[in-house]
C-alpha cells in the first residue's frame, strides 16, 4: 500500500477486509428489465444463456437498511468501503477476463478480495485508490474474474465542471459503430434502481449541484460501459467476448447528447462515449475469442 506524505494514507494502513463469499442465482428478470431500460426490442437473453458481458452487475446486490444510508445515499459502512472521513467515492474502471459464459437462471457464487489500494495526489486534490477484485463461478468452474477500480476522496471535490450544459449540439463520428442517446431522469432513476444505487448524485439535482458541485444529475459510470459494450453485442452478435477493460475519464450529466461509437479489427474493438465537449467521456476495449 502506498501512503507516504498522505493525509488519507493513515486511515486505511490497518484496514485489510476479509474476502467475502456470496452466492445469487442469475435470474432473468433483472436482464428484461434492463433490455427495456435500454430500448431493446427484446430481453437480451433468457433462462440458460450466456449472460451479456458485465451483465452480472445486475445481481449480488446489496441493499442495506434505510437507517444505515449515509447523507449521500450510500451505504455508510461497507466491507469494502475504505474508512475515509467524508467519503465521496467514483467508479475509475475496471477489467473483466472471461474463461467460460455466466448462465443465466443458475447459481452462481462470488468470492471478492481487497486488492491494491494507493493515494495519490491529483490537480482535484488526494485520491485514495482501491481495486476489488472478484471470482465468479458457477458448477464450481471459474467463469469470470473481475477487478474494479474504485476511488474516494475526503469531502467535496475541485473538479472543474461546466456551469451550464449544452443539451442541443451532437457529437459526430465517422467511426463505423455508432448509436445515440440521451439520458434523462427518468433513465438515470431506473438503471439505479436495477443496480440498488441510491447515490443522491444520480436522482437528486439540487444536491448534486449544491453539495458535490456538479452542474446536473451525474449519468452512472457502470451505465456509459454497458451502452459501450451493446455496441459489440449489436454489430458483432456471433462474436464471443473474451476480456474487457474500460477507464471512466469525466463525468457526463443528464441532457446531455451522447454518442457511442466503436471501431473493430481482427480480433479486438475499441469503443468509446463522446459528447460534443469531450470526445473519450469513457473508454472500453473488448478483446473477442
Amino acid at each position: 500500500m502506498q501512503f507516504a506524505r498522505s493525509a488519507l494514507g493513515p486511515f486505511v494502513e490497518s484496514w485489510s477486509p476479509q474476502p467475502v463469499t456470496e452466492d445469487d442465482v442469475l435470474s432473468p428478470a433483472p436482464v428484461a428489465a434492463l433490455s427495456a431500460v435500454l430500448d431493446l426490442p427484446e430481453p437480451a437473453a433468457g433462462p440458460g444463456d450466456p449472460l451479456p458481458p458485465l451483465w452480472h452487475w445486475l445481481h449480488f446486490l446489496r441493499w442495506p437498511a434505510q437507517r444505515d444510508l449515509g447523507e449521500d445515499g450510500h451505504p455508510r459502512h461497507g466491507h469494502f468501503l475504505p474508512p475515509v472521513p467524508r467519503r465521496r467515492r467514483m467508479v475509475a474502471g475496471g477489467r473483466r477476463e472471461v474463461t467460460a459464459p455466466l448462465r443465466i437462471g443458475e447459481p452462481a457464487r462470488r468470492v471478492s478480495g481487497l486488492g491494491t489500494v494507493a493515494t495519490e495526489r491529483g490537480s482535484t486534490g488526494e485520491l485514495l485508490f482501491v481495486t476489488v477484485r472478484s471470482t465468479y463461478l458457477q458448477r464450481g468452474r471459474t467463469c469470470v474474474v473481475e477487478e474494479q477500480g474504485l476511488v474516494y476522496r475526503s469531502g467535496r471535490g475541485a473538479g472543474q465542471h461546466p456551469a451550464t450544459l449544452d443539451t442541443s449540439t451532437e457529437p459526430d463520428s465517422d467511426e463505423p459503430w455508432q448509436r445515440a442517446l440521451r439520458p434523462d431522469p427518468a433513465l438515470l432513476f431506473r438503471f439505479s434502481a436495477l443496480t440498488a444505487n441510491a447515490h443522491r448524485i444520480h436522482y437528486d439535482a439540487p444536491y448534486a449541484r449544491d453539495e458535490e458541485g456538479y452542474p446536473d444529475l451525474v449519468v452512472h459510470g457502470p451505465l456509459l460501459v454497458l451502452v459501450m459494450l451493446e455496441l459489440a453485442r449489436r454489430h458483432a452478435p456471433d462474436r464471443t467476448v473474451r476480456s474487457v477493460s474500460y477507464r471512466l475519464r469525466r463525468p457526463v450529466f443528464v441532457g446531455a447528447r451522447l454518442l457511442a461509437s466503436g471501431t473493430p479489427t481482427a480480433g479486438t474493438a475499441a469503443l468509446r462515449i463522446a459528447t460534443h465537449r469531450e470526445p473519450r467521456h469513457a473508454t472500453a476495449e473488448v478483446t473477442f475469442a
